[in-house]
């Protein structure tokens, strides 16, 4: 069979669907045409995010589905033909297998020099050891994330206009959180150590987003696209992530059996050099699979949107029935800011799994009751920490805490807004979608400022 017939072109394809539509309702209404726009649009869209015409369109009509039925059947009927478009070059097809056996390669290449980078500076006396670990907390997204960058200036074919500045970026990043005379302490890094450790890996990520979409950060879609790309390497990272400890753990226990002891393997070699190297394969199988992450994540997305929710709405009831105040230690504080970012997590990879001009559904009005419950967990935390910090003063943790509180803040009330007025029909999803995407940048800027600016002003404490 031919390459043209295995992998029709992307007007075929259009109008196939576009023919089983008007065969299926026996009409050619505005209806048709007006959804055909907005599958032009999504395929337009995952086209710009660098996949090929045929993926585009597999995961578009999937989309689409959600918004019309006869789509939907559409896909269905369709798929078998679609999934082998995806996961296999047809006969006689060498140019897409060529391409895919050169992205392979140039994967395995970023993954291997990232799984060498993190044991370069061992050359030079930083082993993996206990007294190093500050050095290797606050790097490691030094060793990862220009990797990462690479592959996708790589892919979207960018510019060195463009390229150069990121990798000013990481360079730059690198120079600062390494010249700091941070002070060290008998239990471990300083405060200010920790926070850089803690915010360079958000800010930096902005980074690989603009290499994500090309350096086009403002242009169509591509902002959407990276948040449904990042919650997506989540998934796969955490999957690849359990199947490496399955293998650490035989692989200590097949050694002992011949009576080596190989935890020092592990502990220096397997488990440091995997995590590195399973982020360039965990990015490159998102970019690789998208159609099949396509089901899981919105599935995984509605299982614990409403799981947090009850979460939330008991510790509130619990709160007020014991009137217990929230105990503001640091570890406290960096638990409920990671929960109130996993909850805006939610919101927004929801948003990016949604058809935006699907109707409000009782799912939407879950999403706004868990906006609701964190935004008077976040009041409450801020009321905590501004006590705690009207009654002993300023620290590092204190400032960066009640500063995230408030970002979170300004995000969870407009979004709380913004989706009643959907649910009430008095505004558009797109504005949500909208918002969540254009206020990404204030995480990153926030975090930059954490790491450049908390150190020096806090005295290196």
């Amino acid at each position: 069979m031919s390459a043209a017939a295995d992998h029709p072109p992307l007007e075929e394809q259009i109008g196939q669907w576009r023919a089983y539509l008007r065969r299926r309702r026996a009409i050619t209404g505005p209806d048709v045409a007006e959804l055909e726009a907005h599958l032009r649009d999504q395929v337009g869209a995952l086209i710009q995010a660098g996949l090929a015409e045929d993926e585009a369109f597999l995961i578009a009509v999937k989309r689409l589905g959600s918004l019309d039925a006869l789509s939907r059947e559409f896909a269905r009927e369709h798929s078998e033909r679609l999934w082998k478009q995806l996961v296999m070059a047809p006969d006689g097809d060498a140019a897409p297998a060529t391409a895919t056996r050169i992205e392979t390669l140039v994967m395995l290449a970023l993954a291997a020099a990232a799984a060498v980078a993190i044991k370069i500076p061992g050359l030079f006396g930083l082993e993996l050891v206990d007294r190093n670990g500050p050095f290797y907390a606050r790097n490691a997204s030094l060793f990862v994330l220009p990797f990462v960058t690479a592959y996708f200036v790589w892919k979207r074919r960018m510019a060195p206009r463009h390229w150069v500045w990121l990798a000013v970026a990481f360079v730059a990043a690198a120079v600062v959180v390494n010249t700091f005379p941070f002070a060290r302490g008998t239990t471990g890094p300083s405060y200010t150590e920790a926070l850089c450790a803690l915010h360079l890996p958000i800010a930096l990520w902005l980074v690989v987003g603009i290499a994500y979409v090309g350096g086009r950060w403002f242009e169509g879609g591509g902002r959407m696209n990276f948040v449904r790309f990042s919650g997506e390497l989540f998934i796969y990272y955490v999957l690849i992530a359990l199947g490496g400890g399955v293998l650490t753990a035989f692989t200590i226990m097949m050694f002992e059996a011949i009576g080596i002891k190989a935890e020092w393997m592990a502990q220096q070699w397997l488990i440091p050099c995997g995590a590195m190297g399973a982020v360039i394969v965990g990015s490159w199988l998102v970019e690789a699979k998208q159609s099949v992450i396509e089901n899981m994540a919105p599935v995984l997305t509605r299982l614990f949107t409403p799981l947090f929710t009850i979460v939330l709405l008991v510790f509130l009831a619990t709160m007020a029935w014991t009137r217990r105040p929230i105990d503001i230690q640091r570890n406290v504080l960096i638990a409920f800011d990671l929960l109130l970012v996993v909850v805006v997590g939610l919101v927004l990879y929801a948003a990016s799994a949604r058809d935006p001009e699907a109707p409000p559904n009782l799912f939407d009005r879950l999403q706004l009751l868990l906006i609701v419950s964190a935004l008077v967990v976040d009041t409450v935390a801020l009321f905590a920490i501004a006590s705690r910090i009207s009654e002993f003063g300023f620290t590092p943790n204190r400032v960066a805490a009640l500063g995230e509180n408030l970002i979170l803040l300004v995000n969870l009330a407009w979004s709380a807004w913004l989706y009643a007025a959907f649910l009430r029909g008095r505004g558009a999803f797109r504005a949500l979608e909208a918002w969540q995407t254009a206020y990404l940048p204030v995480y990153a800027t926030w975090a930059a400022l954490v790491v450049v600016l908390f150190p020096p002003l806090f005295r290196y404490v």
